[in-house]
C-alpha cells in the first residue's frame, strides 16, 4: 500500500534492507555506521529534486555501500521528527547481488549481522522495526511478477482506426520511459504484452533497456480474457509459480483484466473484500508468492515524491 500523506514540509527519505541467504535458510542484513552521527542504521538518506522513492532507496545503498542489489518488496514506512520537522523514510527490502563495500564519507564501516543482531546493533527503534519486519518468513522477500497497465493512450472514440492500434499519446511515452527507469531496479528478465498497441508499447523502453524482445501474451488481452478467464488466471498463476532460480517477468495488460486477476489472487481495493483493486494507467502491481502468503505493492504512478525538493 502506499505511505499516507504527510504535511507540507515534511522530510521524504528512503532507504533499503539489504539482505543475503545465510545457513540453514536464514539471512544476514547489512547495517551501516555513519560517523557523522555515530549511529547504526540502514543505508538510507534524502531524496533528490524530482526523484521517486524507489528511485532514491536504490541510490541511496549503492551510494553509500557500494553494493549491487535488486529491490523486493515494500517494507514499512517509519516516521519521525528531525528537529520539529516530521520526516518519513519509505523502505525496500533489496537482496545483495554483488560488489563489497568501502568506506566513504557518509559511512566508514559495514557489518553484515543476522536479523536479531542486526536489531540490537541499530541505534534508532525504528530501524529496528523495519528489521523486524525484513525478517518474516510468511510472505517473500521478493517480487517475481511486475503486472503494468498500459500508459495513456488518448481516447478511443477520437482515434481514427482499430482499436487494437491505438498508440500512447504523449503523456503515455513519458510513463512508459519513468516505467523503464524505475522496473530496472527490480532487475526483469522477461517483458510479455497483451496483444494491444499501447501495450506493446508501454514496455518497450524497458525490454530495450535490458536487451531483451517484448514477448506477446494474448489471453491477457481484454477479450481473450473475457472469452476465457480462468486461461488468462493460468497465465499469472505460472509466473508466480516458484523458480529454480530467482526472476522477474514484466507483464503488460488493460484495465478490464488487471483487477480481476488481482481479485482472484485474494488482492483487494484497500484490503476491503469486493472492492476492485485499483489498476490506474501507467500503474503497477508488484507480486510475489502464492495466494495466502501473497506480497502485493501497488505503484500508482512513478511521478516524483510530493515532499521531494
Amino acid at each position: 500500500m502506499l505511505p499516507p500523506a504527510e504535511p507540507a514540509g515534511a522530510i521524504a527519505a528512503a532507504g533499503g534492507v539489504v539482505w543475503r541467504p545465510a545457513g540453514d535458510d536464514g539471512i544476514e542484513i547489512a547495517i551501516v555506521h555513519r560517523p557523522r552521527y555515530d549511529d547504526w542504521s540502514l543505508p538510507k538518506g534524502k531524496l533528490d529534486a524530482g526523484e521517486h522513492a524507489l528511485a532514491a532507496a536504490c541510490r541511496e545503498v549503492v551510494e553509500e555501500t557500494g553494493l549491487g542489489v535488486v529491490a523486493g518488496r515494500r517494507g514499512p514506512t517509519t516516521q519521525y521528527a528531525v528537529d520539529g520537522v516530521p520526516k518519513h523514510v519509505d523502505y525496500w527490502l533489496m537482496r545483495w547481488v554483488g560488489g563489497s563495500f568501502l568506506p566513504n564519507d557518509e559511512v566508514d564501516e559495514l557489518r553484515w549481522l543476522a536479523p536479531e543482531e542486526a536489531a540490537a546493533c541499530c541505534t534508532h527503534e525504528h530501524d529496528r522495526l523495519v528489521i523486524t519486519d525484513a525478517a518474516r518468513t510468511d510472505v517473500p522477500r521478493e517480487v517475481s511478477l511486475l503486472l503494468v497497465r498500459h500508459g495513456r493512450a488518448g481516447s478511443k472514440h477520437e482515434f481514427e482506426g482499430p482499436d487494437e492500434l491505438r498508440p500512447l499519446d504523449e503523456k503515455g511515452r513519458r510513463q512508459a520511459q519513468q516505467l523503464a527507469e524505475a522496473l530496472a531496479w527490480f532487475a526483469p528478465d522477461d517483458v510479455l504484452s497483451a496483444p494491444k498497441v499501447r501495450c506493446t508499447q508501454t514496455v518497450e523502453p524497458l525490454a530495450e533497456r535490458l536487451g531483451v524482445d517484448v514477448r506477446p501474451s494474448p489471453r491477457m488481452g481484454e477479450e481473450a480474457f473475457a472469452d476465457d478467464p480462468d486461461a488468462g488466471l493460468a497465465v499469472v498463476e505460472e509466473l508466480l509459480a516458484p523458480r529454480a532460480d530467482p526472476g522477474v517477468t514484466v507483464l503488460c495488460s488493460q484495465g478490464a483484466v488487471i483487477p480481476s486477476v488481482l481479485q482472484a489472487l485474494g488482492v483487494h481495493g484497500h484490503g476491503v473484500r469486493g472492492l476492485l483493486p485499483p489498476a490506474a494507467k501507467g500503474s503497477v502491481w508488484a507480486l510475489g508468492g502464492r495466494p495466502g502468503a501473497l506480497v502485493a505493492d501497488y505503484y500508482r504512478d512513478f511521478e516524483a515524491d510530493p515532499d521531494a525538493p
